[in-house]
């Protein structure tokens, strides 16, 4: 199996998508990075063992992917692993949802991945072998209150997982979805607030109901998230897969 080199990270910035390309910079690739935060992006630069190259972009902008992987071609050559992390997330009843919202989750967390999906693949099918991961959630796999279109998002995201796999599993290209319940990220620090804001409860008992959601009684680390994302990129029979990784809490 070839050793990957060239790897491109989105929402690389902070948590999940930082971790991710420090794993990734660690086993040996070089790892393009790309979030909207320039600040942020060097800070996850400095942390990697080895060559970085900083894109802040936009990724719901259309055009994003092709700049963002034009910019890898130029430097270093082709993708071989894509690790389509960025996304965010919205609480409202179904009720109180916006068009807006709704259309910021789908942006975002379904078309964003996609664009970059379909820009990787030609290369990777030319030179027989990819790894493509998008970060779903388990929310993709089960319904919860105040979360509609975040939730309806990430289903899509399983879709288009399923159904890429699926036309390129005679290529040497993988592509699967990682699924994590409440990860020790920013995102989740937003979550506690937004708790904080309507119950009154202090961050600290906020936090504990988080964390007891997952049978575990934990929060995910963002590093144990790395660390499946690596066994996407070194497995080559895992394929079509969405992997929960969240203390036990959607056992399938």
């Amino acid at each position: 199996m070839p050793t990957p080199t060239i790897a491109l990270v989105t929402g690389a910035g902070r948590g999940i998508g930082r971790a991710v390309a420090h794993r990734l910079s660690t086993e040996g690739a070089r790892v393009a990075l790309t979030a909207r935060s320039r600040d942020q992006l060097d800070e996850t630069a400095a942390g990697c063992d080895g060559p970085t190259l900083v894109l802040p972009d936009d990724i719901t902008d259309p055009e994003a992917p092709d700049r963002l992987f034009a910019g890898v071609e130029r430097e270093w050559g082709s993708v071989e692993v894509l690790v389509a992390n960025a996304g965010a997330g919205v609480s409202a009843r179904v009720d109180r949802t916006t068009d807006a919202d709704w259309q910021r989750m789908l942006d975002v967390n379904l078309t964003a991945p996609f664009r970059c999906v379909r820009r990787a693949i030609p290369a990777m099918r030319e030179a027989g072998y990819g790894r493509i991961v998008v970060m779903a959630s388990v929310a993709g796999k089960h319904g919860s209150p105040y979360i509609a279109a975040y939730t309806a998002s990430k289903h899509g995201v399983l879709g288009l997982v399923r159904s890429a796999a699926a036309e390129l599993a005679t290529t040497g290209v993988t592509v699967n979805a990682i699924c994590p319940g409440y990860v020790d990220t920013p995102m989740t620090d937003a979550t506690v607030a937004g708790i904080v804001d309507k119950t009154g409860r202090s961050a600290d008992e906020a936090r504990a109901i988080i964390a007891n959601k997952q049978p575990t009684g934990r929060l995910v680390t963002p590093e144990e998230v790395a660390d499946t994302v690596w066994l996407c990129v070194t497995t080559p029979s895992i394929t079509g897969q969405s992997i929960n990784i969240d203390g036990g809490a959607v056992q399938s």
